[in-house]
């Protein structure tokens, strides 16, 4: 008779008592976690960890006595744990989340308020939380590090006129992951859009992030807007993008037809409507993530002549998406990170295959 597996124990810090008691009754939902503890501020939250050893924590990020980013940045140098942001969506909640991620954070997540239903949190936290206890020692926070300020961007010679289109998706570790790989595509890259697994309105500050580090144009994606040469686009947290065929080349539409896999937007979704709309002039890339969606897509759209590509184990935080992809067979490359861009572009310049 198999041992059942140790329960994820979990520490909620949190100034408010009304968030510490909602976090705890959604994480309550599931058999697999138990919250072991509370803290109203860091300067708690440190005794506590010591006390409690938790292995997951998570974490406003506008607290009393010392911020939650400060906090993190403190933690993540001392006693590393993996840390679940739960964050207001105001915009300075929003950024401070984001900056949560590049100090060390796995998830970001929208705090819970009278805006959404505890099942949809429920779901969101136990979710981010398991993300987070699987998570293997940050395996991109090297990358963050070995990542320069300002890369030189590759060169790509490919010719505009093949309507070539880049399709990432990415869920738990691709903020960071995205840091480290758009920045190094060159200016005159073909069309990208991405589907990253993130809240409604951290999406916006993220590709703000984003923008001011590539050297071509990031912002978040507007419905009905015409893909273009040196423009990334990023799907809306709460909106599936889809790109569609136009007589020029594609545009991308925005929907809110319910999530898949329990999650909008979606990668599936997004490389769906590639496998229909461009078939063998996309290239995908499915980075880390916990769970399965971009798997069947990246599936399909190789069974389409596109060039499908999936993030190898050593770089992935969660390597779920990923792993998913490669078992169907779903990735014609198996590459990690610190490979990637340079097999994108490699995958963009070969001709499309029919």
């Amino acid at each position: 008779m198999s041992t059942p597996a140790p329960k994820i124990r979990v520490l909620v810090v949190d100034d408010s008592a009304l968030a510490r008691r909602s976090i705890s009754e959604a994480l309550s939902r599931d058999p697999a976690i138990v919250v072991v503890g509370f803290a109203a501020d860091p300067y708690i939250a440190r005794e506590r960890i010591l006390e409690l050893e938790p292995d997951v924590i998570t974490l406003d990020m506008e607290m009393p006595r010392m911020d939650g980013l400060t906090f993190l940045r403190i933690l993540q140098e001392h006693h590393p744990v993996p840390v679940v942001v739960v964050s207001s969506l105001t915009q300075a909640g929003s950024e401070l989340a984001l900056q949560a991620l590049e100090a060390g954070a796995i998830e970001v997540l929208a705090k819970p308020d009278g805006s959404a239903s505890i099942g949809e949190i429920a779901r969101q936290l136990i979710h981010g939380v398991k993300a987070a206890a699987r998570s293997q020692g940050r395996a991109a926070r090297a990358l963050k590090v070995a990542a320069p300020t300002a890369p030189a961007a590759l060169s790509y010679a490919g010719d505009a006129t093949q309507q070539r289109l880049l399709l990432i998706g990415a869920s738990t570790g691709g903020v960071e992951a995205l840091r480290y790989l758009l920045p190094q595509l060159p200016t005159n890259v073909p069309p990208i859009v991405v589907v990253q697994h993130i809240p409604a309105n951290f999406s916006r500050i993220m590709a703000a992030h984003l923008d001011a580090l590539c050297p071509f144009t990031v912002r978040e994606a507007s419905d009905g807007e015409e893909l273009r040469s040196g423009v990334c686009l990023i799907a809306p947290g709460g909106f599936h993008a889809t790109v569609n065929a136009t007589g020029r080349g594609y545009r991308v539409r925005l929907t809110q037809t319910p999530p898949v896999h329990y999650c909008r937007p979606s990668v599936d979704v997004l490389f769906r409507s590639g496998a229909e709309a461009a078939g063998p002039n996309v290239v995908a890339a499915l980075l880390t993530g916990m769970g399965s969606d971009g798997a069947r897509g990246l599936q399909l759209l190789r069974g389409r002549g596109a060039r499908t590509l999936a993030e190898a184990e050593e770089s992935c935080v969660v390597f779920g998406m990923p792993q998913a992809a490669i078992k169907l067979g779903a990735a014609e490359q198996v590459v990690p990170l610190q490979r990637m861009p340079q097999a994108i572009l490699r995958a963009l310049t070969e001709a499309p295959q029919r």
